[in-house]
């Protein structure tokens, strides 16, 4: 068969779907639903724009746009399975999925996502459990299309999510500005006012003040790291909350200076560290950062360390701890948390040689570093069973059961992480030798100053008590 043929060929064949796209609208709304595009909206958009008159000539160019946008996207995969289920409204096939181990901010044609069909199909069930599931409230244009659609509940749901209100979409509207034109009076408010509350919120944010008091494991040692260039870390520290919650005293100290003692000491490339403190450590971020950034950069052979500073929640109906983000509520912990459970669940899946976990926090909800929902009671954790037994995860955790994690004032740190630092300051490099130091540490100066007791906790399989955690 000639090349002229083919062409032929094809151009009748894009020439009969123009013509019934043009003739069977509703017909071709349907099929595109079911193929998980966003591209009705588009159509709707330019068909539905107020003040503009379309003639036949400029709508059969926009017809031949969408139509090269449609097979370019599904040459591509445009539709993941998630996404199909979450156009169709399937709630049972979604949370199928997602146990399964759906990515839930897996991206088909065009960048979408299961919460952006979600949110403009108006399926409210399926975006609370995206969200649930981790889903990220940025993802391209999700509130611009609730705002568009006038699902108001979806909006106010992304609102408390966490999303950016003011961010514009391919045409350079807000979805303050989409609302307005749709003449969605509510939606309008609740927009304006999410924006005033973010200004206002931005305006009072201060700059990173260093704590008055001065410690001696500010001061790093004096020596040459031996680079680890398969060496990856997170370190998060959130010490204000957006929700009003207690503070966790000294917590972005605490990770600003791990961080420091992961490049200076320890040999970690400045470049393989991500450090999230306060506002910048939303569930957002540690989705993105722990679901997709590290695992697109851990390989066989890495090293792996996670820090966490700050508060720790229980969910007092199923007993599972949550380490608590900027945006965190202990109220609704099970939809703003981020579970230990998924934490340790995704860090099995990477590839790394040994991972280390190190959490300067608590989960009973009895004070310290953890939080309770209003008229819940503290529980008493068995953190044994928040862990995903592995043979290359060590956790390293400040306090045990129903106790709390003390701040040590004195030397403006949490009390866990200033002995965790003065252990590798003083050359503790192996991971049994630190414990092994700051655990009695930790335990003399909580009973003596605090009147507390809390005994750091180490599970690691035997094969890793004996891991250097850095070379000098």
């Amino acid at each position: 068969m000639s090349s002229n043929t083919v062409l032929k060929k094809h151009l009748c064949f894009i020439l009969g779907l123009m013509l019934f796209i043009i003739f069977y609208e509703e017909a071709v709304k349907k099929i595109l639903k079911h193929l998980g595009l966003w591209l009705v909206r588009v159509r709707e958009v330019i068909m539905e724009m107020k003040g503009y008159v379309f003639s036949m000539r400029a709508l059969s160019r926009t017809v031949i746009f969408i139509l090269f946008l449609a097979m370019l996207g599904a040459l591509t995969g445009c539709a993941t399975p998630l996404i199909k289920a979450a156009v169709d409204g399937d709630i049972q096939t979604v949370r199928t999925m997602l146990d399964s181990g759906a990515d839930v901010n897996d991206k088909g044609g065009f960048g979408t996502t299961a919460l952006c069909v979600a949110a403009q199909f108006g399926h409210t069930d399926i975006v609370r459990i995206l969200l649930d599931a981790g889903a990220d409230v940025n993802a391209k244009q999700a509130l611009g299309l609730a705002a568009y659609k006038g699902h108001a509940d979806i909006v106010r749901m992304l609102l408390d999510a966490g999303v950016d209100p003011g961010v514009a979409d391919l045409w350079g509207k807000t979805p303050l500005r989409i609302a307005q034109e749709e003449g969605h009076t509510t939606i309008v408010r609740m927009l304006k006012e999410a924006e005033e509350e973010r200004y206002m919120a931005a305006k009072k944010q201060p700059s990173y003040q260093p704590p008055s008091v001065k410690s001696d494991v500010d001061v790093l040692p004096l020596v040459i790291a031996k680079p680890n260039k398969n060496a990856y870390a997170i370190v998060i520290g959130v010490e204000k909350y957006r929700q009003k919650l207690p503070k966790a005293d000294y917590a972005d100290n605490d990770a600003r200076i791990m961080a420091e003692y992961l490049t200076k000491v320890m040999g970690y490339p400045e470049e393989n560290i991500v450090m999230l403190i306060n506002d910048h450590a939303a569930k957002s971020d540690f989705e993105k950062y722990l679901g997709k950034w590290l695992p697109n950069n851990a390989e066989k052979d890495s090293s792996v360390f996670i820090y966490y500073s700050g508060h720790g929640a229980p969910n007092p109906k199923t007993g599972d701890a949550f380490l608590v983000p900027y945006d965190g509520d202990p109220s609704f912990i099970e939809e703003t948390g981020y579970p230990l459970k998924r934490l340790y669940a995704k860090l099995d899946k990477l590839p790394a040689r040994e991972i280390i976990v190190v959490l300067d926090s608590c989960f009973s909800g009895a004070g310290g570093r953890s939080v309770l929902a209003k008229g819940a009671r503290p529980l008493v954790m068995n953190m044994d069973k928040q862990v995903f037994h592995s043979d290359r995860i060590a956790i390293l955790s400040a306090s045990s059961g129903s106790q709390i994690s003390s701040t040590h004032d004195k030397e403006g740190h949490g009390l866990f992480t200033y002995f965790l630092l003065k252990g590798i300051k003083e050359g503790n490099s192996e991971l049994g030798t630190l414990y092994n130091y700051l655990k009695p540490q930790v335990e003399r100066i909580a009973r003596k100053t605090y009147n507390n007791e809390q005994t750091p906790g180490l599970i690691a399989p035997k094969g890793l008590l004996n891991l250097r955690l850095y070379d000098r």
